[in-house]
């Protein structure tokens, strides 16, 4: 225990990461613990959208929105493999916003945030247009389309780990913080782990609570802190469905009760519907999609698409619950999504709680919480902010080279089918061939789980990318959860129990390439 780490870090998911992601790469020692699997909570049940946030305009959330914008383009600039550009069509509906507050509000976001590379907002003619034809026809003539980006959320949030373990950090997952004291300015941190019940204790110089719907929980543990801002729990759901249409457009339905949803085309094959917004008392870990909230997704966006969607088309239901900061506001829908710091010093020692935040500013929440913690870091970096420009690993190409980055490992690794290859250069960019290494033929693979899972994916998930149930692969490393039968997950767990006795000391190095 003779070590002292600048920082630690409570939390794995996309804020806890990323400030350790950043602050590894100015020079300082990090550890981040992570009482589940890295973005098991809210970071990996989004909506899976970098993006503006159009809808908070109506609220004036004008900082937030153009820091938002700002940062659409930046990261998928770092992380163009698991970021993507799309198109949104938005239908005009008699009765609700006039057309006007819709091209004013998509002139502003357009305009606010220094777009230069997505293309800008058009005009629509729904009933002559493609993007008009799962419409009920008649119904809606007119529209919009614009701009955002979709992102692969856990695996934004696992990649932003691996790179802050590659500079330096030590991430431990499977490790909840279970004590927290200070003693002569110094935070002592006792961390279990959740399998083996062991415990073990480190120090740090100052201390980041990003336990998101757990951040109360953290200050409980002995901080010594009467935190006076308040987290707010707002349930989001979100449905799955086989896929609706044919074309690659995504559509943003307006309803009559002021909410929105969103209709995105996902995995290829399938079609994502979410999400609502209604407060949360609960156990955030025991979060599910209720029925109500199934059939309000289902009716939303039924009263648009020719063909309804009903409960029973559901494929798949995720749930998870914002920690948003309570700002008072009277419905779940009107609160800020902006993010909120507490900064303590209790005995000499920072501590910095994090309320609220998006998916989309998790980069520069991470950067001002470094630029708060600034006074109490040693490192002579640590002042500089750098991950704007250096990209997430298997991000370094460019924008528009991500197909051809498939087509060159089918020439690399003929034997890979088109799927296979493109699902892998999505997935991890040019970091791709490790996975693959020195295979000659599909059965240098190793075995295979279904859905081009094989034996080597596998390995390199849990060597590297701190993977260790069938869950964290088919769920939060991939979505071939969609594809996989319960019986082909289930086989999967079994190999990797048989493998993680076998390979015991290797997979205790904790997650190194």
């Amino acid at each position: 225990m003779d070590r002292i780490f600048d920082l630690a870090i409570i939390g794995g998911g996309v804020n806890g990461c990323g400030i350790a992601r950043d602050a590894a790469g100015r020079g300082n020692s990090v550890f981040l613990c992570e009482m589940n699997d890295l973005a098991s909570g809210t970071s990996s049940w989004s909506t899976k959208l970098v993006h503006g946030g159009l809808r908070y305009l109506e609220y004036y959330e004008f900082r937030l929105v153009r820091e938002a914008l700002i940062e659409r383009e930046i990261l998928w600039q770092i992380a163009p493999h698991i970021i993507r550009p799309l198109r949104f069509v938005l239908p005009h509906h008699d009765g609700l916003r006039p057309a006007w507050l819709l091209r004013l509000g998509l002139f502003l976001y357009d305009h606010i945030g220094g777009r230069n590379l997505l293309p800008p907002t058009r005009s629509v003619d729904l009933t002559r247009d493609e993007v008009g034809r799962p419409l009920i026809p008649n119904r809606y003539t007119r529209g919009f389309e614009y701009s955002d980006c979709f992102v692969d959320d856990a695996r934004l949030v696992v990649l932003t780990a691996r790179d802050a373990a590659d500079r330096g950090a030590e991430i431990r997952t499977r490790s909840r913080a279970v004590e927290i004291r200070q003693a002569d300015a110094i935070w002592k941190l006792t961390v279990e782990n959740t399998e083996s019940g062991a415990r073990s204790t480190i120090r740090a110089r100052a201390l980041v609570n990003a336990g998101g719907p757990w951040v109360e929980d953290v200050l409980a543990s002995g901080a010594g802190v009467n935190a006076r801002a308040k987290v707010r729990l707002v349930q989001g759901s979100h449905i799955v469905v086989r896929k609706l249409y044919a074309h690659d457009r995504a559509y943003m339905f307006q309803n009559s009760d002021g909410r929105i949803v969103f209709v995105i085309p996902y995995q290829d094959d399938f079609t994502l519907i979410g999400t609502t917004d209604r407060d949360y008392d609960g156990d955030p870990a025991k979060v599910k999609a209720s029925a109500e909230e199934i059939k309000y997704l289902c009716d939303s966006v039924s009263e648009y698409l020719a063909k309804p969607v009903r409960p029973e088309d559901v494929v798949w239901t995720y749930a998870g619950v914002r920690p948003l900061y309570d700002d008072g506001a009277s419905e779940a829908k009107a609160a800020t999504r902006d993010y909120v710091f507490e900064l303590d010093t209790p005995g000499g020692a920072p501590l910095l709680s994090i309320y609220g935040g998006k998916i989309t500013t998790y980069r520069r929440l991470a950067e001002e919480a470094l630029e708060r913690l600034s006074p109490y870091l040693r490192s002579a970096k640590a002042r500089q902010g750098w991950t704007a420009k250096s990209p997430l690993p298997g991000g370094d190409l460019d924008v528009s080279a991500i197909s051809a980055l498939a087509a060159e490992l089918i020439r690399k690794y003929p034997f890979l089918s088109a799927a296979h290859a493109n699902r892998l250069a999505y997935a991890y960019g040019t970091r791709a061939s490790k996975v693959l290494g020195h295979a000659k033929s599909i059965d240098d693979l190793g075995q295979s789980f279904g859905a081009t899972l094989t034996e080597r994916e596998v390995k390199y998930l849990m060597s590297s990318e701190w993977a260790l149930t069938a869950d964290d692969i088919v769920w939060r490393r991939s979505k071939l959860g969609l594809r996989l039968s319960p019986a082909e997950i289930a086989a999967i767990d079994d190999w990797i129990a048989a493998y993680r006795v076998a390979e015991r000391p290797l997979l205790e190095a904790g997650g190194r390439t």
